[in-house]
């Protein structure tokens, strides 16, 4: 039976919105908008925030897509904790540029996603725990076995094909355009493809066993 990420890569990357990515485009003013923040300046925090929101929450869903109706972090929970995180660790984050800044924030929200799967497991464990219907504890139950299986996938293949991995977290979870992951990887547009290629077909045999 195949797992419901592998369902989900086999049918391309989640429908992003096509239209140009809001947030500030300039690097100076990008800059300027992160010094204030780093500042202190909460307004500047909330005027970012707003400006990213939409597109946030497509990458959220995209890193949701596979995931089943039991899953309890919803695609707007996920949204503020990762932009939350973003914003206290912004001392040690270099965004260049959009393409950048939302390449990281998909790389954050997926850590908030496998942290999120590891401590309801942690809690499973343990002793009693929430009474919840059967269909509802096993579809939570499936979509973290899934979710995890697919964190030990993109592991595998980010030892062995470390580019490969991270176009795959940029296109498939980061709504990235493969021309905005030549930019932010340095690598040509062909490449890119062909690393594509390679990874979404490593990613849906492996789930797929």
């Amino acid at each position: 039976m195949l797992s419901s990420w592998a369902v989900v890569l086999r049918s391309g990357p989640p429908d992003m919105v096509k239209q140009p990515m809001s947030a500030p485009t300039n690097p100076s003013e990008l800059t300027a908008v992160l010094n204030r923040i780093r500042g202190g300046d909460k307004p500047a925090a909330d005027h970012l925030f707003a400006a990213v929101h939409k597109q946030l929450r497509k990458i959220a869903s995209g890193l949701m897509a596979g995931e089943r109706p039991g899953h309890t972090l919803q695609p707007t929970a996920l949204v503020h904790e990762a932009y939350f995180k973003l914003i206290a660790d912004i001392d040690r984050i270099s965004w260049q540029d959009r393409a950048h800044f939302f390449a990281i924030a998909a790389k954050q929200m997926r850590n908030v996603l496998i942290e999120h799967s590891r401590k309801k497991n942690a809690e499973k464990r343990g002793a009693g725990g929430i009474r919840v219907t059967l269909s509802h504890a096993e579809d939570a139950a499936q979509s973290d076995r899934e979710f995890e299986e697919l964190e030990d996938v993109l592991a595998e293949l980010e030892t062995k094909e470390p580019r490969v991995a991270r176009i795959i977290e940029l296109k498939f979870f980061g709504g990235l355009e493969d021309r905005e992951i030549a930019h932010v990887l340095e690598i040509s547009f062909s490449q890119v493809r062909r690393d594509w290629a390679f990874g979404k077909a490593f990613l849906f045999r492996a789930l797929s066993r």
